[in-house]
C-alpha cells in the first residue's frame, strides 16, 4: 500500500479556497409593519438557514409574493393599504400563489380572530407575543407538511 501526502501548494489551496456551495434554502416572506418585529423575525429566520424578504404593507407583501414566489410567508393581520386577511385571501385566489403557505401572526388571539383567519386561509395563526422557538418550529412544521404535497 502506497499512502500518499498532499503536495503543499495542495493542501494551501484547500485551506484558502472559498466553501462550497450551500445548497438554496427556502425564501420566506415577512409581512408586519413594525420595523422591528419584521426585523426580529428576520433575524431569526436568517440565523436557522432561511432566506428572507421583508414588506411593510400588504400590497408589498401580494406584489412580493406574485414576483419572487416565496416558499412561506410570514402575515401580520394589521398592516397598511392592506390587511393581512385580504393578502392571504389574494394569495388563495391565484393560481400561482394558492399552494404557499401562510403563517398569520396577530396580536388579536380572540378565538373569533383565529377563526377568521383559518377561514381566510391561512394555514396556521400565531399570536403575538410569541417565542421565537415557537415561531420556528411552526415555520419548520409548515414546511415539512406543505413539503409532503
Amino acid at each position: 500500500m502506497i499512502i500518499t501526502e498532499p503536495r503543499p501548494d495542495e493542501f494551501i489551496q484547500a485551506l484558502t479556497s472559498p466553501p462550497f456551495m450551500a445548497p438554496i434554502s427556502s425564501t420566506i416572506l415577512i409581512a408586519d409593519d413594525d420595523d422591528d418585529v419584521r426585523d426580529v423575525i428576520a433575524f431569526k429566520l436568517q440565523v436557522a438557514g432561511f432566506r428572507t424578504l421583508s414588506a411593510d404593507n400588504g400590497q408589498s407583501a401580494l406584489n412580493l409574493a406574485v414576483e419572487s414566489r416565496p416558499r412561506m410567508i410570514i402575515l401580520d393581520v394589521s398592516m397598511p393599504q392592506m390587511d393581512g386577511l385580504s393578502v392571504c385571501y389574494e394569495l388563495h385566489a391565484r393560481p400561482e400563489t394558492a399552494q404557499i403557505p401562510v403563517l398569520m401572526i396577530s396580536g388579536n388571539s380572540r378565538p373569533a380572530d383565529v377563526d377568521r383567519g383559518f377561514a381566510i386561509g391561512a394555514d396556521d395563526y400565531l399570536p403575538k407575543p410569541f417565542s421565537q422557538v415557537e415561531m420556528l418550529r411552526r415555520v419548520n412544521w409548515l414546511l415539512l407538511a406543505t413539503a409532503q404535497h
